[in-house]
């Protein structure tokens, strides 16, 4: 089973960027499609973005697309989210997770699981 902790959130100003870190443990990252979430307060948690096994595949929710970049290291077991432009709406807890099981077939990912203890964002207006 893989284990991962989110890092990186923080208090940002309307306009600013931030990079979340999700690291995950065990040798079996790179087996795995990733994917960020965000929960909002009083709000379910909705998908952010994901990445293939190799970093060259990726797929982003309409709301964050041309503003975030997911990016992978499967030698530091690492997956990255790079959030620029951010918006008030953007505020939330970011958790990342990992595919249902290594080397899915469902791209993107429809389930995930192995969830992170999450990271808060918070943009101010």
């Amino acid at each position: 089973q893989v284990q991962l902790v989110e890092s990186g959130g923080g208090l940002v100003q309307a306009g600013g960027s931030l990079r979340l870190s999700c690291a995950a443990s065990g040798r079996t990252f790179s087996s795995y499609y990733m994917g960020w979430f965000r929960q909002a307060p009083g709000k379910e948690r909705e998908f952010v973005a994901a990445i293939s096994r190799s970093g060259r595949g990726t797929h982003y929710a309409d709301s964050v697309k041309g503003r975030f970049t997911i990016s992978r290291d499967n030698v530091k077991n690492t997956v990255y989210l790079q959030m620029n432009s951010l918006k008030p709406e953007d505020t939330a807890v970011y958790y990342c997770a990992t595919d249902t099981q290594p080397y899915g077939t469902m791209w993107p990912p429809l389930r995930y699981e192995n969830w992170g203890q999450g990271t808060q964002v918070t943009v101010s207006s």
